[in-house]
């Protein structure tokens, strides 16, 4: 039995019953420019005690962020090609059994990943913001509600992007550092005006698109990822979908065979 059946079916009997699947991130936009070459990183945050129940607004201060280049592009879509380093960003929604699987997953690995949240996932699943920050990952927005971006006025476009930022703020005491669009790759200019309009200074892309969240199974979402990933990529996956669960430990197997490591975005880019 190969790595992916053997470890999926042990992950399927902890998982249970699941909750129903996130809605799919899929759209294409204009080629991103190139990230710029890494600058100075500050130390890795350090766990914070876990909050009660209802993750309210008793958050802790957040530990600093590695430091990004100056010169760092609004829109990044991949890092470094000369580094060992690459970044798997899952869009926050759907079951907190998936997302504790997936959480599971990458902490036996030792991998740190990035989660884009949804506002209204923070809302049903408030407990999982200090979660994923407490276990060292990192933490975005992915919009209050989870509508298409690119197609709303610029009013509509900054309520969806700050009503996400108040709930991270809320919650965890920063709105995190990376905006990703929903429903489209990249940041339009009403977007990329809106997300500087609720203080963010980047807007996370991705240059591999695992698929996962058209629920093609785990064996065809691994192929996806490690067919086109590569040094300093930025992986697209989601929270939400069990095929994602099966696939992730024979992804994070495989990218420790070529050398690559798996990172935070801000590790990634600082």
């Amino acid at each position: 039995m190969n790595p992916i059946d053997r470890r999926g079916l042990l992950r399927a009997v902890g998982l249970g019953a699941v909750g129903a699947a996130a809605a799919a991130c899929a759209g294409r936009g204009r080629a991103a420019p190139a990230a710029s070459s890494p600058g100075p990183a500050s130390p890795p945050p350090s766990p914070s005690p876990p909050p009660g129940p209802s993750a309210t607004a008793t958050a802790s201060t957040p530990a600093p962020m590695p430091l990004l280049p100056a010169d760092l592009p609004f829109q990044v879509s991949s890092g470094p090609r000369d580094s060992s380093k690459v970044a798997l960003t899952f869009h926050g929604q759907g079951s907190a059994d998936i997302a504790e699987a997936l959480l599971a997953e990458a902490a036996s690995a030792g991998a740190r990943v990035t989660v884009l949240a949804v506002g209204t996932w923070l809302d049903d699943q408030p407990q999982m913001a200090r979660r994923i920050l407490d276990a060292g990952h990192e933490l975005g927005n992915h919009t209050l509600s989870h509508g298409n971006l690119a197609a709303m006025g610029a009013d509509a476009a900054y309520a969806e992007i700050a009503g996400c930022a108040e709930r991270l703020e809320r919650l965890t005491g920063s709105k995190g550092r990376w905006l990703r669009p929903s429903q489209t790759e990249y940041c339009t200019p009403t977007v990329m005006a809106q997300a500087r309009r609720a203080g963010y200074e980047h807007c996370l892309g991705y240059d591999v698109d695992s698929l996962d969240y058209t629920d093609p199974g785990p064996t065809a979402i691994h192929r996806n990822v490690m067919d086109r990933i590569r040094p300093g990529s930025v992986v697209s996956l989601h929270f939400g979908h069990r095929g994602t669960v099966l696939a992730l430990p024979a992804i994070l197997q495989d990218l420790e065979a070529r050398g690559l490591r798996a990172v935070t975005a801000s590790e990634l880019f600082g």
